[in-house]
């Protein structure tokens, strides 16, 4: 490849990646996965890239590669089904325990305060690094691990006392959360 064409892939890269990362990210699941997924892509792309004259069309060369590649990496896990005589019991899930699970952390997150919130989000939701959150939000890394471990305790805390709310209003105790409290502290 010419120097000239290593240093327009060089320029497309870097002028594109960010789009070509979500368009990997709605390929598969894993954000980790997603990374190899577009790496790989480029990495073939570039080997062809001299090849592709109307370089306004990148972008879908580049997906194309994308969906082939991951097509593959389908196609070549390795299955670990066993022929047997009898069927096992399927069962079926329906998918309401997770949106209800989301729910709930949904409603949860909302004890925090808005600093616990986004480092919480941005750690476990977005599965950034320790560091990688301190740069998103201006903080040091021992900043972030400090307000993690106290928002993880608040979201456990709230889980537990959510969790004997239910149990109570199961017994038909109808006492709410902040009656018990006082009648505690009295």
């Amino acid at each position: 490849m010419a120097h000239g064409d290593v240093l327009e892939f060089e320029e497309y890269v870097r002028t594109r990646q960010d789009a070509l990362l979500r368009s990997a990210r709605r390929l598969v699941p894993d954000p980790t996965d997603a990374q190899d997924l577009l790496q790989t892509a480029l990495v073939r792309t570039y080997g062809r890239w001299d090849g592709i004259a109307d370089k306004s069309l990148a972008d879908a060369y580049l997906r194309r590669v994308m969906i082939n590649t991951r097509t593959e990496w389908w196609r070549a896990r390795k299955l670990d089904e066993v022929p047997t005589e009898q069927l096992p019991d399927a069962s079926v899930e329906d998918g309401s325990d997770q949106r209800a699970d989301r729910a709930l952390l949904m409603d949860i997150l909302k004890v925090l305060a808005p600093k616990q919130r986004s480092v919480v989000v941005l750690r476990h939701w977005e599965q950034m690094s320790t560091e990688e959150t301190a740069a998103a939000l201006g903080m040091s890394a021992g900043t972030v691990k400090s307000t993690l471990h106290r928002a993880l305790a608040r979201l456990r805390q709230e889980l537990e006392s959510r969790d004997l709310d239910m149990r109570a209003l199961e017994r038909g105790d109808h006492t709410t959360r902040d009656e018990g409290r006082e009648r505690c502290a009295a």
